[in-house]
């Protein structure tokens, strides 16, 4: 026999996308950090001057994790536009709720996806730094 239909607690709802955009921006960066660590062992690899074909192979695991970055970043993206778009939808139809308004999940929702309102003002002192000329390992 199915469950009657009820509606989702949005605090539990607002807790599981806050989760999911956490552990999306944790693998994000994982992927990145991998990468650079197996580049690195990589081109340790080819200065010791190892077997071809472990080097080979090494290049293939470097070239999987390469492709999982951008895939990663749009779904970390991805989540991080519909958790979004989920505050801005409870901010307007449970705005009398003063106890999700003010739970950890709406602070850690906010400080994870900003709406325009919140980030209208911080962003007019930043400046844009090209990076796009920076050498390989050059800090900016």
């Amino acid at each position: 026999m199915p469950r009657p239909a009820t509606k989702a607690d949005p605090q539990k709802q607002l807790m599981i996308k806050v989760k999911a955009c956490q552990r999306l921006i944790k693998e994000a960066a994982y992927y990145e950090i991998e990468t650079k660590e197996n580049e690195a062992q990589l081109q340790k690899m080819k200065d010791e001057q190892k077997d071809p074909y472990d080097i080979k192979k090494f290049e293939e695991v470097l070239g999987e994790s390469q492709m999982m970055i951008p895939e990663s970043i749009s779904r970390r993206d991805k989540a991080l536009d519909e958790l979004r778009e989920f505050v801005i939808v409870l901010e307007k139809d449970e705005a009398d709720n003063n106890e999700l308004m003010t739970c950890e999940w709406m602070v850690e929702a906010k400080k994870l996806a900003p709406s325009g309102k919140e980030t209208a003002d911080e962003g007019e002192d930043v400046a844009i730094t090209a990076v796009d000329e920076l050498a390989d390992g050059e800090a900016f």
